[in-house]
């Protein structure tokens, strides 16, 4: 059983891929993490004995806990499963943060004050990290990727005898079932875990409520005489856009010392969330995110951030809100881009060259 300082130190292992992932692209390699560097490439085309032993080996190179150990090592899909869910995580994280103040940065020692922390961007980690492996090994499930796993049989499908079960529908049932176990049980005593573990579920919730029914007719000129029907997940994009929201509207729960502000008091569960009749949990039942502590403002450099001095803003968008009350620089280029493309029979593209000149945007120091 995992306690809330085991997740965050798998949490604060997996997203130290984040940029790294989004630059190598080899098409036969796999990724694992080592102790000395925080991406190495093992070979694909290794004999079998020697392809369980790099299986092993990635699993042990991803700093897992000994239970979450175990369960990696008992498919050979599971250690690139979690490398792809990182990636996918961290990239989508910085996607829908890209015009914040914190633009998801997670270099080393920013994202290990982070952890440690219970602010709102904490709660967002947790959420799009369990998200993003839910996501991952129900798609892989799908793509026959696992082994102890594949398409969803979708028993519960509504008007089941009129429709014929087809395609390959994305395994949810299996791939929540390995998360909830792999990321391990709320503690009932630490407030911090239970917040984490909640938030976990939160990024579960979401992918559940995404799931689609998919169908597809056949019969003579069109007819839908008869339809084969498949589940299938939300594009990842639209669950970071959802999980941004909750964000924005994140609940503070729970009794602590606010070390980014200096202040302390208490705070009881949110008007209208009571966490439920005759109990005293500061936790309330809610499908929203939680947090314990309020956020720092990541206008100057400092533990959790590199500040916002020199980012780039958008003059009409949000520059006055990333620069914080700062002011911003103005720098004009000229710029030299494709324009004006045609495609040419029969297959390439044809485009002109186009200089224009351009303002450039960065926050002052």
């Amino acid at each position: 059983m995992l306690d809330g300082p085991l997740l965050a130190r798998w949490l604060a292992a997996a997203f130290g891929l984040t940029l790294l992932l989004a630059a190598l692209r080899p098409s036969a390699a796999y990724f694992g993490l080592t102790g000395s560097e925080p991406l190495t490439i093992l070979p694909l085309t290794l004999e079998p004995e020697a392809a369980a032993q790099a299986h092993y080996k990635a699993c042990d190179r991803l700093k897992l806990e000994r239970k979450q150990r175990r369960m990696c090592r008992r498919d050979p899909g599971v250690a690139e499963t979690l490398v792809e869910a990182v990636s996918m995580s961290a990239l989508e994280c910085q996607f829908q943060f890209r015009f914040e103040r914190w633009n998801c940065t997670l270099e080393g020692r920013y994202r290990a004050s982070l952890l440690k922390r219970g602010f709102k961007e904490t709660a967002f980690l947790y959420a799009i990290s369990s998200a993003g492996l839910t996501h991952a090994l129900a798609k892989a499930c799908s793509a026959g990727r696992m082994e102890r796993c594949t398409c969803d049989e979708a028993p519960d499908l509504e008007n089941r005898e009129a429709w014929q079960w087809g395609g390959c529908g994305d395994n949810l049932k299996y791939s929540s079932k390995f998360v909830k176990e792999f990321l391990g049980r709320r503690s009932s005593k630490d407030l911090r875990a239970r917040v984490d573990f909640h938030n976990n579920l939160v990024g579960v919730k979401v992918i559940k409520a995404g799931v689609e029914t998919t169908c597809k007719c056949h019969g003579v000129s069109g007819s839908c005489t008869v339809r084969t029907c498949w589940r299938q997940l939300a594009p990842f994009h639209e669950v970071g856009k959802h999980l941004k929201h909750k964000y924005e509207t994140a609940l503070k729960v729970g009794s602590t010392t606010n070390e980014a502000t200096g202040e302390a008091g208490a705070i009881s569960p949110p008007r209208g969330r009571a966490s439920g009749t005759g109990s005293s949990d500061p936790l309330p039942r809610t499908p929203e995110l939680v947090h314990l502590d309020d956020s720092p403002s990541f206008c100057l450099a400092g533990r959790f951030s590199p500040g916002t001095a020199g980012r780039r803003c958008h003059r009409e968008k949000n520059c006055e809100s990333i620069c914080c009350g700062r002011g911003h620089n103005t720098q004009s280029r000229v710029v030299t881009r494709p324009c004006q493309c045609q495609v040419r029979w029969c297959c390439y593209v044809e485009c002109r060259q186009c200089t224009q000149r351009e303002e450039v945007y960065t926050c002052k120091g």
